[in-house]
């Protein structure tokens, strides 16, 4: 968001129904420790207006789920997924796919993050389901809260798809469609 935000995106939409806790800053540095408490989307919101005040910034602070996410994601060009859980990160998928609204999706745990594009105007386009076509059962994978995550990962994945996001709305340049971007922060290897 931040990243959209200087670079001019006019309208950004951001969906949480959180509190800005201490655990959350050492990864999401649109926060400060000022900030611990208040809702995570008003957080932000004061965060990308002080960094271009020219920015529209829609709140939704609540929770994605069935029951909102066609009407949320309805007026945006490209979605970031940046959840912390799979029932969420496949319903985004879903949606975006059924309202054909090109996407974003990162995941990142411990050391290790990944990324990838899904863009509906290209017909071979992979989604999130072709990779993993079935959530993991449940306590498979471990969360961030229990194996931990380097916080530099969200910022270094949240980068590529703020740039795969600019690259969309620019009508320019290679999206990261049908590739599957790793990164080792550990040996630095994508």
């Amino acid at each position: 968001a931040l990243y959209l935000a200087a670079a001019g995106v006019g309208t950004i939409g951001i969906a949480d129904a959180d509190e800005v806790d201490l655990s959350n800053l050492q990864r999401q540095v649109i926060h400060t420790t000022a900030d611990l408490g208040k809702s995570k989307v008003e957080s932000a919101k004061e965060t990308i207006e002080a960094i271009n005040p020219d920015v529209e910034v829609v709140c939704y602070d609540e929770f994605i789920v069935a029951a909102n996410i066609e009407e949320i994601i309805e007026d945006y060009d490209f979605i970031i997924d940046g959840v912390d859980n799979f029932p969420t990160k496949y319903l985004i998928n879903d949606a975006c796919v059924l309202n054909e609204k090109a996407f974003s999706h990162a995941g990142i745990l411990r050391f290790e993050g990944q990324t990838f594009t899904y863009d509906p105007t290209n017909p071979e386009s992979a989604c999130y389901r072709d990779l993993y076509p079935e959530p993991p059962p449940a306590d498979a994978v471990p969360s961030c809260s229990q194996a931990g995550v380097l916080g530099v990962l969200g910022g270094i994945l949240g980068t590529i798809q703020a740039t795969e996001a600019i690259k969309c709305i620019l009508g320019t340049g290679d999206l990261l469609v049908n590739r599957l971007m790793h990164y080792d922060a550990k040996k630095m290897d994508f």
